[in-house]
């Protein structure tokens, strides 16, 4: 081989030689790489000099549950970290990021962020623990888990079923205040995205939104407080369903005894109470998935207003049959009475009327509008004094008379009572529907 040829091979070899990224190579330990072992990660980055900071941003995967009864959300995301940490820059001729698993996190300093409020929360460990570590060659550091957490949300039933109700998630570093660390929403409103495709079965989810505050603590300062809030408007139609129409269809179901026979007594007591004892149980499965909150609710005011015309529905019965029976009993009386009575056959326009001891010579006397014709008195067996009037109805005290007493045959007789309830019960509910879903709605 010529030397010509030797030498140009020693020239071309090293120009073609390809760069090997450090980053890349296996005989390189990760610990050796990123100087783990040089470095006291249990402090944070920049010890004793400026707050480190932390931005973060969140992926919600899913609303899992809205629990009333426990005041509670139970939510599943993506919670992301972002800091720059120069103890794990490493060189990279490709400037490439390096991806751990959670194994690596025990190793290094991470933000101890919290949920504040939060009653139960666990990291997904299926197959493995989802944690995500990658480091870039200048010391930037993402932190990524997938974490489901329930938390507790202040809710006001005071217009339920047609509410909205406002939760908030909170963050929060455990340890470290604001002159350590420095929790902040990475990329402002767009820190937070949602899956287009979360949906809850009672709930409308209107919006999402972030925001960010101090909280004070008195024994430790001042911290770094990162809010998610998002506002839930409740589907009515369920309870429509559920709760309104069963109760407005049991007060309608109350009317229908005011178009029984009145004589009809079991027909009609077994109507209302099978309406009151449905209506009960109505309003103690509602509040059976309720809260025991110590004020009035919007169902409560629509249900026991329906409780209370049904109660009055049953009461009107009531009425009406005591009013019957007494009805009955003085038209019994004033049968057999008037069997003692002498004919009156041929006497144009009277009426007989017997006064016996509970009627005195005053009364009989104050009767305007008749014309005493005769009076007889007559001795009874048992000694008892009667007086038999015979009186004379004169046509212009008649119709005076009428008019007199019209208010009292109004409640003597009982079939005017069911007539008015049924024009009253329903017009008086409608006027109370028209009020309810105007003030609520």
């Amino acid at each position: 081989i010529s030397p010509f040829f030797l030498c140009l091979v020693f020239v071309i070899s090293p120009l073609s030689k390809k760069v090997v990224d450090g980053t890349k190579s296996r005989k390189v330990k990760t610990s050796h790489l990123l100087r783990i072992d040089e470095h006291d990660f249990t402090m944070r980055p920049a010890f004793a000099g400026p707050a480190v900071p932390v931005g973060v941003d969140v992926q919600v995967e899913s609303l899992d549950s809205i629990s009333e009864v426990d005041m509670d959300f139970t939510m599943t995301l993506y919670l992301r970290h972002y800091w720059k940490d120069e103890r794990l820059a490493f060189p990279s001729a490709t400037n490439k990021s390096m991806t751990f698993d959670g194994r690596l996190v025990k190793k290094i300093w991470v933000p101890d962020v919290f949920f504040v409020h939060s009653k139960r929360s666990f990291i997904h460990d299926t197959t493995t623990d989802n944690i995500m570590l990658r480091v870039f060659p200048d010391g930037h550091v993402l932190y990524s888990l997938r974490v489901t957490v329930t938390a507790a949300c202040n809710m006001d039933f005071s217009r339920f079923p047609l509410d909205s109700q406002t939760c908030t998630l909170e963050l929060e570093s455990y340890a470290y205040t604001d002159e350590d660390l420095m929790l902040y929403w990475k990329s402002g409103d767009e820190s937070l995205s949602t899956d287009d495709r979360i949906s809850l079965s009672q709930f409308l989810i209107q919006k999402f939104h972030t925001t960010s505050r101090l909280a004070f603590y008195s024994s430790t300062g001042w911290y770094n407080r990162l809010y998610i809030n998002f506002t839930l408007r409740r589907h009515i139609f369920f309870f429509l369903l559920q709760t309104y129409f069963p109760a407005t269809l049991m007060v309608m179901l109350s009317w229908v005894s005011f178009w029984i026979d009145r004589r009809a007594v079991p027909a009609r007591v077994s109507l209302g109470i099978t309406t009151v004892l449905t209506m009960s149980t109505i309003i103690t499965g509602v509040n059976a998935s309720m809260p025991r909150v110590s004020y009035i609710k919007a169902v409560d005011i629509y249900l026991w207003v329906s409780f209370v015309f049904v109660f009055l529905s049953v009461l009107e019965y009531a009425a009406v049959n005591y009013l019957t029976t007494l009805r009955d009993g003085k038209d019994r009386k004033l049968r057999e009475k008037s069997q003692t009575l002498p004919c009156t056959c041929g006497m144009p326009h009277t009426k007989t009327m017997m006064l016996d001891g509970t009627y005195s010579e005053e009364d009989a006397n104050s009767l305007a509008g008749y014309t005493r014709a005769s009076m007889v008195a007559e001795d009874i067996s048992d000694k008892q004094e009667q007086m038999v009037v015979h009186l004379s109805l004169d046509n212009e005290s008649t119709g005076t008379k009428k008019k007199g007493i019209r208010g009292f045959r109004i409640i003597q007789n009982t079939h005017t009572i069911d007539t008015y309830s049924r024009m009253i019960f329903p017009g008086s509910y409608i006027l109370f529907n028209l009020i309810y879903w105007c003030v609520y709605c």
